[in-house]
């Protein structure tokens, strides 16, 4: 018999006359993300892959939230060139961002895969995009005085940064890599906010993880050719709907949504769920893991970053112009 489980609540602020950015929210934990900020009153940007997949996720979000402001863009975050063209279309309209969660990610794919700009596929989604897409957001942003929140995972407490092959070239190992982008990602969203600081970028930037829920990362996704769901996936949703120490598809976004809303909720740190192992629960701050916590990685990986994406975010000073040429390499 299942058990039955604690509603757990996050009480977000209004965010009407906010603009949020919501990346991966076409289905599971990013749809819930969406549905409690278009609640909250927030105007919603939902960047997408899959416009059909796209259109019924904001069809699911009007039966929640009668009058949400939803609208659809187009953006592929293994591309380079779509991640840069969303930037043009956002800046062009002109509008300040007051919120981006970076949610959106790949996982484990069974062979080794390449973007189109040749990277390994999870390190050129989860990380090089997510980064590639703030660099090019980044005026608005600081028109903003944005929040940013980036979603890392569990995974990244035993990964570790292959630094003489990045793109695991010699030796693929699918669950290392995802380690490996995640680890990539809170480095940069950690680094993100230490440089606003002595910038005066005038954004706050921290990390969250969603613990360990049925969510589709471990579903069957024939494009990177995975025809069913993985052994994992199914353990992970008898677990959870029995109410065992794993979170729900709802609760997994809870810490994000915290991170990204929550007055109490500030820069530099690392929120996730506070039950045992950190696997679900309520949201709360938490310790970084061991493989974030090197400023020197975080610089490194910065810097490599801004090479392969051939974006770069100068260190401007507080009041100072921030034009569009001076972000895009």
């Amino acid at each position: 018999m299942p058990r039955t489980r604690p509603d757990i609540t996050v009480p977000v602020p209004d965010l009407s006359g906010k603009r949020v950015i919501v990346t991966g929210a076409s289905d599971g934990v990013g749809l819930g993300l969406a549905t409690r900020l278009a609640a909250a009153g927030a105007e919603l940007v939902l960047p997408v892959r899959n416009p059909r997949k796209g259109h019924a996720a904001i069809g699911r979000i009007a039966d929640q939230v009668p009058g949400a402001h939803v609208s659809l863009r187009e953006l592929d975050l293994s591309s380079l060139r779509s991640v840069a063209a969303l930037g043009q279309t956002l800046r062009d309209e002109g509008r300040p961002i007051h919120i981006l969660i970076n949610n959106a990610g790949v996982m484990d794919p069974p062979n080794r895969q390449t973007t189109p700009d040749g990277f390994e596929l999870q390190f050129g989604t989860n990380h090089l995009g997510h980064v590639a897409l703030v660099a090019h957001l980044l005026p608005l942003l600081r028109a903003g005085h944005a929040r940013v929140t980036s979603q890392i995972s569990v995974a990244a407490r035993a990964g570790a940064i292959n630094w003489d092959d990045l793109h695991w070239e010699r030796s693929y190992r699918g669950r290392r890599a995802y380690g490996q982008s995640k680890v990539a990602f809170g480095l940069f969203g950690l680094e993100l906010d230490r440089r606003s600081r002595a910038g005066g970028w005038g954004i706050t930037s921290n990390i969250s993880h969603p613990g360990v829920a049925p969510t589709n990362l471990l579903a069957a996704h024939p494009e990177m050719g995975r025809d069913r769901a993985t052994p994992q996936m199914r353990l992970i949703r008898g677990l959870s709907e029995r109410g065992i120490l794993l979170g729900t598809a709802e609760s997994a976004g809870l810490p994000a949504l915290h991170a990204a809303t929550s007055p109490d909720a500030r820069g530099g740190r690392f929120y996730g769920p506070s039950g045992p192992g950190n696997l679900g629960g309520a949201p709360a701050e938490q310790s970084l893991y061991r493989p974030l916590r090197s400023t020197g990685d975080a610089e490194r990986i910065w810097h490599i970053t801004e090479q392969l994406t051939k974006v770069s975010f100068p260190a401007t000073g507080p009041g100072r112009p921030h034009p569009v040429e001076d972000i895009v390499a």
